[in-house]
């Protein structure tokens, strides 16, 4: 095999007039290899086969079966070629399958990576593209679903930390994201989330209609099985979850909030973009005014009671009767309004003025308190403590409760003197 230096020497020498002898002399080469590559039956850097390659016979079958079938399994033509009497290993027959291209392509089922693309223009102001980001691992021991926002043009983005992906709570980080944005673009693109877009009809749902109208956008479904259409937001995604979430220390979902907000501002809005930045950028787009009040969805939270006759919500505890402690209430909240309501039972409970959120307040209602202040008070006793060193054996009702469940199995055994006396006599005789 000769190497590349080798090959281009030789073509250089035979246009100056060299024999193949004479250049397979100066090379210290054989004459059929020069020749060889010369009249181009061989090529530089590829060693020529010794045998003949064990695969060749094999190719026509294997090509047929991708022909048949584009998705069978490689491991399963592998055996297919064993039984037929492939005696080489799984790598080699994969790598002869890769290298001679024998599986066809098929469009519907390659990913976008490799593939020609166009980068798509996005006019300032224009669109704002939104996903959610799910973090099954969380220093607080609970799932947390974070909505991302992104402008497109600019690539500035902001986040909302929600304990559930539902609607109402799609909307409330919806309505939180625009406002650290500070306005909405003319239109939202989503990806096919049920929350927002109909799986049947690929088409806005009904449901969430009149959330797009309060807003006045116009929403905009990704096509399906396109994920480099709403690339900025997953772009988002990915440099959120690197840079910020990785050595995050945040303990609660209000900490996190805090410090995304944080981060964003100071660092996520710094990165350059051309001779300007993300900041700069986003600052100069034509973004729609938010309305006054946002959208009158309502958020439903199921809640466990404590001990202390509390509920917590989002950094902060709230109190209920004491006669609901161990048990589920429902709290429920309209974005917008100042108090929630919790529910027991199918019936409303109290009302709470809601405090801000991660405040690490305890709001508690005067009658609150004053029933609970009952019920512990009526669980205390002024007697003295019993006495732990005394003797307390099982009384006589007791030991005759017992003799019934045993019965015959504990009766003394009646022993016989007489025949103990005849026994004894005879072992002296």
């Amino acid at each position: 095999m000769l190497t590349p230096e080798e090959d281009v020497e030789i073509t250089s020498l035979r246009k100056r007039g060299w024999s193949i002898s004479a250049i397979a002399r100066h090379t210290g080469r054989d004459r059929k290899t020069v020749r060889a590559y010369l009249y181009g039956e061989r090529e530089s850097g590829v060693r020529a086969r010794s045998e003949p390659d064990s695969f060749d016979r094999f190719e026509p079958c294997v090509r047929q079966r991708l022909v048949d079938d584009p998705h069978v399994r490689a491991t399963v033509l592998f055996d297919e070629v064993v039984a037929l009497g492939f005696e080489r290993s799984y790598q080699t027959f994969t790598r002869q399958v890769r290298d001679r291209q024998l599986r066809p392509h098929c469009e519907p089922c390659a990913s976008s990576a490799g593939r020609a693309h166009v980068d798509i223009e996005h006019p300032p102001g224009e669109e704002i593209q939104w996903d959610w980001l799910e973090l099954d691992d969380t220093p607080w021991g609970e799932k947390a679903y974070v909505l991302v926002g992104a402008l497109s043009c600019s690539g500035k983005f902001r986040c909302w930390f929600s304990g559930s992906d539902g609607q109402a709570h799609l909307v409330v980080g919806i309505d939180e994201v625009l406002r650290r944005l500070g306005g909405t673009a003319r239109r939202w693109r989503v990806d096919r989330m049920a929350t927002v877009i109909n799986p049947r009809t690929g088409e806005t749902q009904r449901s969430f209609a009149p959330v797009a109208k309060h807003y006045g956008v116009g929403v905009d479904p990704c096509p399906p099985r396109h994920p480099n259409r709403k690339g900025v937001v997953e772009k988002a995604i990915d440099y959120l979850t690197q840079r910020w979430w990785r050595t995050a220390r945040v303990n609660s979902p209000a900490e996190a909030q805090a410090g995304v907000d944080h981060w964003c501002a100071a660092t996520a809005d710094a990165r350059g973009r051309g001779r300007s930045t993300v900041g700069e950028l986003a600052a100069a787009e034509p973004l729609l005014t938010l309305p006054a009040v946002a959208y009158p969805a309502e958020v439903v939270e199921v809640r466990t009671v404590a001990a202390n006759a509390l509920v917590s919500l989002w950094g902060n505890r709230y109190s209920v009767p004491p006669g609901l402690v161990g048990g589920r209430v429902e709290i429920r909240w309209r974005l917008g309004e100042p108090a929630m309501t919790v529910h027991a039972q199918g019936r409303q409970i109290c009302v709470h003025r809601l405090a801000a959120r991660g405040a690490h307040q305890t709001v508690r209602l005067a009658e609150h308190t004053a029933a609970l202040a009952n019920v512990v008070l009526a669980e205390f006793s002024s007697d003295k403590p019993c006495k732990p060193k005394v003797n307390r054996p099982a009384s006589n009702a007791a030991l005759a409760l017992a003799a019934e469940l045993v019965g015959d199995r504990a009766a003394d055994p009646v022993i016989d003197l007489d025949i103990y006396r005849r026994l004894t006599e005879g072992n002296l005789r």
